[in-house]
């Protein structure tokens, strides 16, 4: 089953995270099958590829509460 979900990235305290597709079965920091957006909390800085989003999810991917916060206060 594929998920989009967060892969942490940063330093301590300075957290920086990737909006990728991934097989849910793999750890939080595995491998991603793609990066679709990156979402940085500290400086709000974040760019998603909706149109890909979509399509995965119509392809029957599923998405976590997290991502779907980020997509519904920076997109709708």
């Amino acid at each position: 089953m594929l998920k989009i979900r967060l892969k942490r990235l940063g330093r301590k305290k300075q957290p920086f995270y990737r909006i990728i597709l991934i097989d849910s079965r793999n750890k939080r920091d595995g491998k991603a099958i793609k990066e679709i957006g990156f979402y940085n909390p500290l400086s709000k800085n974040h760019q998603l590829d909706i149109t890909t989003i979509n399509k995965k999810i119509k392809q029957g991917a599923q998405i976590t509460k997290t991502v779907k916060k980020i997509i519904n206060k920076y997109y709708k």
